[in-house]
């Protein structure tokens, strides 16, 4: 279903402003921690202190472990805690180059590396929606990566464009990488045949046929009537 009404603007003109990055504290396990999203695995969740030496030292160790086993790792929340170990241990060192360095210490597995540890602790800051999706399924964690690499409100379009458009994780890095070289990404996401904004929606048959037969007397299209009682929903 699609609108072509654009969302109304606040009075003063400026365009409407949602949170795109995390607002909970760096290593909270906020959604992992969530029985209705985890069941009994939220008992077990690990929250990582960036001001605790001995938490900052555990999530060191989950990030080597991590580094060393995300290749063949399917468990999202596994994902989302080494995620959230890399966001803790940048935080507490206070770089990404001394988050890989401190990660690395006393391992004979490998480097951490540098862009290992930016890609997943901007996993850990996106925002709470999209990270309930990643613990889901409904988002692969390699998928959040890219999703991840854009700013502002093209965070949360290419996450729900994601789950609507059914994307395969090479199409969210390409369609990513097209944002942050300037695409617009309406044009970005029309490159696999995606219309930005149009969501299919299962309705009772009562709340179907009232709501074809309003937009019919009223001469315009359903996707219309339902953006409106969205807009004054949403209020």
């Amino acid at each position: 279903m699609t609108s072509e009404r654009p969302r109304e603007r606040p009075r003063d003109g400026s365009p409407e402003s949602i949170p795109t990055d995390r607002e909970s504290p760096v290593g909270t396990p906020v959604i992992r921690g969530d029985e209705s999203v985890t069941g009994s695995h939220a008992r077990e969740a690990v929250q990582f202190d960036p001001d605790d030496p001995e938490s900052l030292a555990e999530a060191a160790e989950v990030v080597r472990r991590f580094a060393a086993e995300t290749a063949g790792e399917d468990d999202n929340l596994y994902m989302l805690r080494g995620a959230a170990a890399c966001a803790a241990l940048v935080r507490g060192v206070g770089s990404y180059k001394a988050a890989a360095e401190r990660a690395t210490e006393q391992t004979a597995s490998g480097d951490v590396t540098v862009s290992f540890i930016r890609k997943w602790a901007r996993v850990h800051d996106l925002p709470r929606a999209v990270r309930r999706q990643v613990a889901l399924g409904t988002i692969a964690p390699t998928a959040a990566k890219h999703i991840a690499r854009v700013s502002g409100e093209a965070r949360f379009l290419l996450a729900w464009a994601t789950l609507d458009g059914d994307l395969t994780v090479r199409e969210v890095r390409n369609v990513a990488s097209a944002i942050n070289n300037g695409t617009p990404i309406d044009r970005a996401l029309a490159e696999y045949d995606i219309t930005l904004g149009t969501i299919e929606l299962t309705l009772p048959s009562t709340s179907y046929r009232d709501l074809r037969r309003q937009a019919s007397l009223e001469g315009v299209e359903p996707g219309t009537l339902v953006a409106d009682a969205l807009e004054a929903y949403l209020e």
